[in-house]
């Protein structure tokens, strides 16, 4: 075992703070990562805080994760010493599924192994995640990472990059469509470049007027103020497809008379609350509403090849460790451009 340094919730009430806790030894199949950096993502602050109902504490939060080999088993074959690499929501999976067998291990009918908040394969011992010095993890599910982009800001992409780039991929988005982006933050920043960069025309669709010149410099070609009653009128019908990122409770009805006929409301976002929605919103124009979780492991390495061709990254704001929890209050009030990730050299 390997003492590793980390920081946690021990509750869902109190603070982040040190943690220590003992990573295993490199197994022949599993390779050993220095964490250089780790992405701060919503879903984070949801589990801290319980919000889902299926905390498991101690946490170390963290499944944004990037950094350089340091040890690798003897039957590796993917990895050496000194490359860099990623591990980002899943650490695993029971493999014999056939969505595991399809490559789509996030939806495992046999249950996926969370990178944190969640047991390994022997359903007792605990995953932690990268708000900590090292990770260790099965091959299988560590990602290639370029050093053609700044390392720091391709943390991200393991989580927001892949949960926007999996439908947009899935739902064969390109030129001649008409995509919406609902929400400007973590995801929805990386919904903007993935959208415009597959060819599609692409409008930020936002309550905020402040947003507008940044959505128009991330690749929206339209900025459209959902505040405004005129504005909602005229988008009726118009959209292909709306990915929707808002994880806060909204009315999903508003956004379903967007679409045109066939179009398909994609849900990546996660409200606390249930949603309302008149079935005349769907069989009118027989639209859709869909949800996406993150990617399989050989679609989020083919996002980050993807990115590392197109020179796409998430737009940053690097933190200490110990500012960990002011940076979970700013991300509730909306107060970070776009994600935040932290150097874990300060801890």
């Amino acid at each position: 075992m390997s003492h590793t340094k980390a920081y946690a919730a021990y509750d869902a009430e109190t603070p982040l703070k040190d943690f220590d806790l003992e990573r295993r030894e490199p197994g022949p199949h599993d390779v050993q990562i220095e964490i250089l950096y780790c992405g701060v993502c919503h879903s984070d602050v949801h589990q801290v805080k319980n919000e889902w109902g299926n905390s498991i504490f101690p946490m170390v939060p963290g499944h944004e994760i990037v950094g350089r080999v340091t040890a690798v088993g003897n039957a590796v074959t993917k990895f050496k010493e000194g490359d860099l690499a990623g591990v980002g929501c899943l650490v695993d999976s029971c493999r014999e599924c056939e969505n595991c067998k399809d490559g789509q291990e996030q939806y495992c009918k046999n249950g996926w192994t969370g990178t944190y908040n969640g047991f390994e394969r022997d359903g007792k011992t605990p995953t932690y995640g990268g708000y900590s010095k090292q990770i260790v993890t099965t091959e299988d599910f560590v990602l290639k990472i370029s050093d053609k982009l700044d390392l720091k800001a391709i943390a991200p992409l393991l989580c927001a990059g892949i949960t926007t780039f999996s439908p947009l991929r899935h739902w064969k988005v390109g030129k001649g469509h008409k995509v919406g982006v609902l929400g400007l933050g973590g995801l929805g920043h990386m919904a903007v470049k993935f959208a415009a960069s597959f060819g599609a025309e692409v409008t930020m669709l936002s309550h905020s007027p402040s947003k507008e010149a940044d959505a128009k410099r991330l690749g929206a070609h339209r900025f459209a103020l959902t505040s405004n009653e005129e504005t909602i009128k005229s988008l009726g019908n118009y959209f292909d497809f709306i990915i929707d990122t808002v994880s806060a409770p909204h009315d999903y009805n508003v956004y379903l008379g967007m679409l045109n006929t066939n179009g398909v409301m994609i849900c990546v976002g996660v409200p606390p609350e249930p949603a309302q929605v008149v079935g005349f919103n769907l069989i009118f124009q027989r639209r859709s509403i869909a949800g996406s979780l993150i990617g399989g492991i050989a679609e989020t390495q083919e996002m980050l090849d993807y990115c590392a061709e197109h020179n796409i990254v998430s737009d940053v704001e690097m933190i200490d460790m110990k500012d960990i929890n002011e940076a979970y209050e700013r991300m509730l009030k909306g107060d970070v451009k776009y994600r935040f990730v932290i150097d874990l050299a300060t801890l």
